[in-house]
């Protein structure tokens, strides 16, 4: 037998940096990946949860009242003799209210509570943002989720989809059995809930279509959508919210609106209701028994390949720290950020942008009053750095009662950050809110504020280091601020002006120009076959363009340092996509990320740059050439 030849890093860079430990590397069974982001989440996790367990145990000072609700939802969590002699029990008073609906007209008598207790709705609403004045909030509706991840799982002939729902619809009639319906009830509750679940998938938007997040805006007159949504009252919603109405809503989903009365009528009524209630059963188990946790975990294991579920105590930890978020990310960036870090990194984001500015003012494509334009955006845009100076409001409403459920307690949440987000139509904007916490490893551009945020927990190696060279951490955590500031000017980030504003600032030629590159992303990733399917170009193109401006601009920071290495730049890129992931997992992200797989995000956008090539001497007899026709730089 050959034995097998080394991988060349012309051929292969990301298996050339990340090889030999993706042989020996053991994805956990209650994960479905390993390796780049996950590992820094699991260490984040593993500091937080010692923390946690030490102040639950009053072995470590608790810092303040918001970690102090945390903690004691946390117990709560932990408590399982309690949440395995409750049972269901905890679930049936919002069950029952389900099942004692008696129609269309009991349905609106009920709807404010139906909707700020986030009860299983035919239609979802929410306020936001107004996307076409950003100092302003709006009013807002969508379809409801498919049990499966996208419209597309629905198709005739789709075995993958079929096989999934034959999955889910075991699990469900297990957990009916549990339920206070009589067997006749139950086989009919889930016959219907499937039957409702088919009449949304044929009405609700795509993954696909959900990527154009700009077309979700889609102002219509307050009368008009009340109309359109006859029998459900949603005039009597609104006024029992705020005691008048708003001039407009924005309807995120034309079609589905379009199509709302048949979905919801008096003769679908029933069918709504008993996926209402199998829908609440369902979402309700992760805070119940420790066996009805297991059953109702059984569709998602599947779907992304898990052995097991995660421990009661991660879980406990995961539902605090969600419900927390803010509070706790404030905590983890405070105790385990240091200014040091911070102020390198901010640096380095003003460096980016400087330059970003500089390769803008040279566009080859752009006129010169698109140029400044964009130059004004990147002049305004706001910087997020580690964790906010100040916990939001929100966080003196929540509470935790002593006496209550897990569940009970949950619920409570829920409805209160209900409460307060319904509440927020008629007030400004507050722009100084952070979209992530501090303790998340993850990095975002708001298009709606213009601005970048970078929790504390993603600035580690190997993203960031002080020990690491300059290099190194450009093709790291640089390439990630590069990104996010790229996505000002992708193809949905790119409409929308210096405050946020959906707002048309290009030229009518340069636009044209802009969406031709654009196509070319497409092309450069649509149909590569991965993990068994294939990548969807037009899904993944707004995060393909982003990585794309984030290498394009680092590259020109790089070449301006005193000892610029490539390599250190190069594989520190490929390092930060390593990922080791299970192939259901690798094959739901297929039909639902707009990421590329991390192994094509670490292999592709080399081929774009001249850097490259030059680096490794990489010609047309290696597999990481790409032809100077196909090569694809927007910014």
């Amino acid at each position: 037998m050959a034995e097998n030849k080394p991988v060349r890093i012309q051929d292969d860079l990301y298996h050339y940096v990340n090889g030999k430990w993706l042989e020996t590397a053991v994805i956990p069974d209650d994960k479905p990946t390993v390796g780049g982001f996950a590992d820094l989440d699991t260490g984040v996790e593993k500091l937080l949860m010692a923390d946690f367990a030490a102040m639950a145990k009053g072995e470590k000072k608790i810092p303040d009242k918001y970690v102090a609700k945390a903690i004691l939802l946390y117990k709560k969590g932990l408590d399982t003799k309690r949440r395995n002699e409750e049972g269901l029990k905890p679930v049936l008073p919002l069950l029952e209210k389900i099942n004692s609906l008696q129609g269309i007209d009991d349905f609106n008598k009920n709807i404010k509570e139906l909707v700020l207790g986030d009860y299983p709705l035919p239609v979802q609403f929410g306020v936001d943002t107004d996307m076409k004045n950003t100092k302003a909030h709006c009013f807002l509706l969508v379809g409801p989720s498919t049990i499966l991840p996208d419209t597309t799982y629905y198709a005739e002939g789709n075995k993958q989809g079929a096989a999934l729902l034959g999955i889910w619809s075991q699990m469900a009639q297990k957990l009916l059995t549990f339920s206070p319906l009589s067997p006749a009830e139950q086989e009919q509750y889930l016959k219907d809930t499937l039957a409702f679940d088919k009449k949304i998938s044929g009405i609700v938007k795509s993954q696909e279509e959900w990527a154009d997040y700009v077309k979700c805006y889609n102002p219509q007159k307050t009368e008009k959508v009340i109309a359109a949504l006859a029998p459900l009252d949603l005039k009597g919603l609104l006024q029992g919210l705020y005691g008048k109405l708003p001039s407009k809503v924005i309807v995120y989903d034309p079609r589905f609106l379009k199509n709302f009365q048949s979905l919801y009528n008096a003769d679908t009524f029933v069918l709504y209701k008993h996926w209402a209630y199998v829908k609440a059963l369902i979402s309700s188990c992760g805070y119940l028994s420790e066996s009805l946790r297991t059953l109702g975990n059984t569709y998602r294991r599947t779907l992304i390949g898990l052995a097991t579920d995660s421990s009661i105590e991660k879980q406990a930890f995961h539902n605090a720290d969600d419900a927390f978020n803010e509070a706790v990310g404030l905590y983890y960036g405070k105790t385990y950020f240091g200014e040091e870090a911070k102020k390198d990194v901010v640096d380095m984001v003003k460096s980016i942008i400087e330059m970003y500015k500089k390769r803008m003012a040279k566009n080859h494509f752009l006129a010169k009053a698109t140029k400044e334009k964009a130059i004004l955006k990147l002049s305004t845009m706001v910087i997020k750095m580690g964790y906010p100076d100040k916990i939001q409001p929100l966080y003196d409403t929540l509470t935790v009662e002593e006496g209550t459920s897990f569940f009970a307690a949950m619920e409570e949440i829920d409805h209160e950050k209900s409460v307060y987000a319904f509440n927020k139509l008629f007030e400004p904007v507050d722009r100084t809110l952070w979209v992530m916490p501090g303790d998340m490893v993850n990095a975002c551009y708001n298009p709606y504020s213009n601005d970048i945020t970078f929790p504390s927990a993603i600035l580690q190696a190997p993203f960031y280091s002080l020990k690491q060279s300059r290099s190194a951490n450009l093709g790291g955590i640089g390439a990630v601020i590069g990104h996010e500031i790229s996505h000002a000017f992708d193809n949905n980030g790119a409409q929308c002006d210096e405050n946020g504003n959906l707002k048309n600032w290009w030229t009518k030629e340069d636009f044209k120009k802009f969406k031709a590159l654009t196509k070319n992303m497409v092309k450069e990733f649509d149909g590569i076959a991965f993990a068994g399917s294939k990548v969807n170009g037009k899904l993944v193109v707004s995060e393909n363009i982003a990585d794309n401006g984030g290498m394009a601009v680092t590259l020109a920071l790089v070449k301006e340092l005193k000892e610029p290495n490539y390599q250190d730049y190069f594989e520190n890129w490929a390092r930060v996509w390593c990922q080791k992931a299970r192939e259901q997992y690798q094959q739901l992200l297929l039909s639902v990320d707009v990421h590329s797989p991390t192994e094509l995000r670490a292999n592709m956008q080399p081929r774009n740059f001249p850097e490259w090539y030059a680096t490794y001497k990489v010609t047309k007899k290696d597999q990481m050439y790409l032809a100077p026709s196909k090569r694809v730089t927007i910014w």
